[in-house]
């Protein structure tokens, strides 16, 4: 999919910059309005260096956020929807469970977002899921709903949909210039194009994007940590088979969020980040034997240009895989205490971890979608409709009023 070194001059309907999960499906949804649109991509396809990459990510129905609550069965649908289009499977059902002291107000959100009592106590989870481990005073929060989405093939997926309706998406062509008007101008380090409207969904680098268009949007490309742990007895129960996703919520050995998952990039280890803690079971096109050391991940991380963020000398600090050991010892005591392989990610938060869903505040056909904060991924189906409607001067599925600008004081200032 790489650009032609011959310099290209084209006129669409439509034009999104980036080509991540979020890009690609609001290119998707343009194509399936019968919008001639051109998705642009900076680098060359596939790659791993904004946010949509990798082989899994989590989804569940218990969100503590009202907004997003609303929008998960809008994206479930969309996800189906896309697994019916494409002819792939996409996701996984494992269950989730949500971890959390008794009475904690975003376990108490999960679990009214559920419409039901999902409540286990120690005992219970320690009966259902032997790999995970409860103290006193703590509870789960079950949602049958949750399981895992299987990133890289998602993403491929929707973007070979939306070629097949007619979309063009070009990759290895970075943005340049963008010119405001009627009908905008995108200079492209390969060509020229015009269209009557813009979205742009370009990560890390969204707040550059914008920049010369006269936006300060609050946006910090973050460097996140992504662990893998090695089973100290492979194969024990609950430590990297048939258990469910788990997220952790105002837990005292992660205070900001933990999350973890079987997953899929290195087969004997479990996958652990921060944040929220997702663990996947094992995936049904997957053999026990090609199933990941755990992932566990901790949700923050430490500020980064994108443009660098591989650049880190080998012996700078990183507490939060401190954090991510004490929890393991406290919570995951089947894993080894030390990770056996980290990687970095990257995240784009906002403030207050919300998106950004809105239009300019001046040029009302440029529409952003940015600052999914680590937590895009699940519902991108739903955004990309979202990001289409507002595109196409259409009412949102969703309210967009949790997501506006404007909520964000002194973003707006004059154009460069």
């Amino acid at each position: 999919m790489a650009a032609p070194s011959q310099p290209q001059q084209a006129t669409y309907d439509a034009i999104v910059i980036g080509a991540g999960i979020q890009g690609s499906f609001a290119a998707y949804h343009l194509a399936q309005h019968h919008k001639d649109t051109l998705l642009l991509e900076q680098f060359i396809l596939p790659h791993s260096r904004g946010s949509s990459h990798g082989q899994s990510r989590i989804t569940r129905t218990a969100y503590p956020q009202l907004p997003y609550a609303r929008m998960m069965p809008d994206s479930f649908r969309l996800w189906q929807r896309l697994e019916a289009e494409a002819g792939t499977s996409l996701y996984r059902r494992t269950g989730l469970v949500a971890l959390g002291p008794a009475g904690h107000p975003e376990l108490e959100s999960c679990r009214r977002s559920l419409g039901a009592d999902h409540l286990l106590d120690a005992t219970a989870l320690a009966q259902r899921f032997p790999g995970l481990r409860l103290h006193a005073g703590e509870v789960a929060v079950w949602d049958g709903t949750g399981g895992v989405l299987f990133a890289e093939r998602a993403l491929r997926a929707v973007q070979d949909v939306f070629r097949r309706h007619g979309g063009t998406l070009r990759d290895g062509e970075k943005v340049l210039r963008i010119e405001p008007g009627a009908v905008l101008t995108v200079t492209t380090t390969a060509g020229v194009y015009r269209a009557p409207r813009l979205i742009i969904a370009a990560g890390a680098w969204t707040g550059a994007l914008v920049a010369p268009l006269g936006l300060r949007l609050p946006l910090q490309p973050l460097r996140i940590n992504v662990c893998y742990w090695r089973e100290k007895e492979p194969g024990s129960p609950g430590a990297g088979r048939a258990g469910p996703c788990f997220m952790a919520l105002g837990l005292s050995q992660a205070p900001r969020g933990v999350y973890g998952l079987p997953a899929l990039e290195y087969p004997g280890l479990v996958k652990v980040s921060g944040a929220w803690w997702w663990w996947w079971g094992p995936l049904a096109s997957i053999p026990p034997d090609r199933l990941s050391p755990p992932k566990v991940c901790y949700h923050h991380g430490s500020p980064t240009d994108p443009e660098e963020r591989d650049r880190v000398p080998p012996d700078t600090p990183r507490p939060n895989v401190a954090l991510l050991r004490n929890f393991i010892r406290s919570y995951l005591p089947g894993l080894e205490p030390e990770p056996a392989v980290v990687e970095t990610c990257l995240y784009t938060n906002t403030p207050d971890e919300d998106f950004i869903l809105d239009r300019h505040p001046k040029f009302s056909n440029i529409v952003i979608g940015a600052g999914f904060s680590g937590h895009g991924f699940k519902l991108a189906p739903v955004v990309g409709k979202m990001l289409c409607e507002l595109s196409l001067g259409e009412e949102p599925s969703h309210s967009t009023a949790p997501f506006a600008i404007t909520r964000f004081p002194a973003v707006l200032r004059a154009p460069l």
